[in-house]
């Protein structure tokens, strides 16, 4: 079990990027959660196999449809044990 947090930039926010990524994760069989930033960007974190979580980095990197993403950060993350996926409020 892996897992990275993510933090996707560019035009990510009111084009349903959070959920696709939900979506998206789930069916992956990814758990973790996903919220918009403050500062325009949305945050994630997604945990399960290496090779899924690569699966969906490359996804993430085009999202839904009227996305357009410019990059994005990715970190190794510690937090685990999640339930699911979800969506988590603004912070």
């Amino acid at each position: 079990m892996a897992a990275r947090r993510l933090r996707i930039h560019g035009r990510v926010q009111g084009v349903c990027y959070r959920d696709w990524t939900e979506r998206t994760a789930r069916s992956l069989g990814l758990s973790g959660w996903v919220r918009n930033r403050m500062d325009g960007t949305v945050e994630a974190v997604v945990a399960g196999s290496a090779e899924d979580i690569r699966r969906f980095i490359a996804l993430a990197h085009d999202g839904p449809p009227a996305a357009r993403v410019s990059h994005i950060e990715e970190r190794e993350e510690t937090e685990s044990g999640f339930d699911g996926f979800q969506q988590r409020a603004t912070e």
